[in-house]
């Protein structure tokens, strides 16, 4: 006989069969418990940075498929591509560091991609190419620059960027100086 589970009934007349007489109590089955479990809904960390992956990767459509085959919500989904545990916890982000590290990666393939296409632009190209198209390059190399460059975190009332603070003593006039007269001699 093959192994597997098999009903009462089938284990019962195998059991006939093989010439043991003896009554053998029917075999305990076990229900398996897959996935989280009943009443569990803690999602695994593993997954939510497959998830978060999926959402920079492939996009946010991609990512809410995937975890709609898991009971997850597409809010979920949206915490998750910003390194969240859960849309409760959405200022806690201890997933941040991989779904940087995913979104650099992909920084590094269109950075390598831009400096080919910068090289194929030569001098005898631009040469020939009129005014408007000139234009349309600058503008997206432009953009491709601004876009590569990591944010700048900002303090809470400033604008960004380095900030200069000058010190520079105040200049009096000889006039507002107390007069002290000495004798000399």
């Amino acid at each position: 006989m093959p192994m597997g589970i098999v009903s009462n009934a089938d284990f019962q007349k195998e059991l006939d069969n093989s010439g043991n007489r003896e009554q053998v109590s029917p075999a305990l089955v076990k229900e398996i418990s897959r996935g989280r479990g009943e009443g569990n809904v803690e999602v695994p960390n593993a997954l939510r940075n497959i998830i978060g992956d999926t959402a920079i990767t492939n996009g946010r459509k991609d990512a809410v498929e995937l975890a709609s085959n898991f009971g997850i919500s597409p809010s979920s989904v949206s915490a998750y591509t910003n390194g969240a545990t859960s849309t409760a916890s959405y200022g806690e982000t201890p997933n941040k560091d991989v779904m940087d590290g995913t979104r650099l990666r992909i920084q590094s393939k269109a950075r390598a991609k831009l400096i080919k296409a910068i090289h194929g632009i030569t001098d005898d190209k631009l040469a020939v190419t009129n005014a408007k198209d000139l234009a349309g390059i600058a503008k997206d190399m432009a953009a491709v620059v601004k876009t590569m460059e990591p944010e700048n975190k900002k303090v809470e009332g400033e604008k960004g960027g380095p900030t200069f603070i000058f010190y520079t003593p105040q200049t009096r006039k000889e006039e507002t100086f107390d007069v002290v007269f000495t004798k000399e001699g």
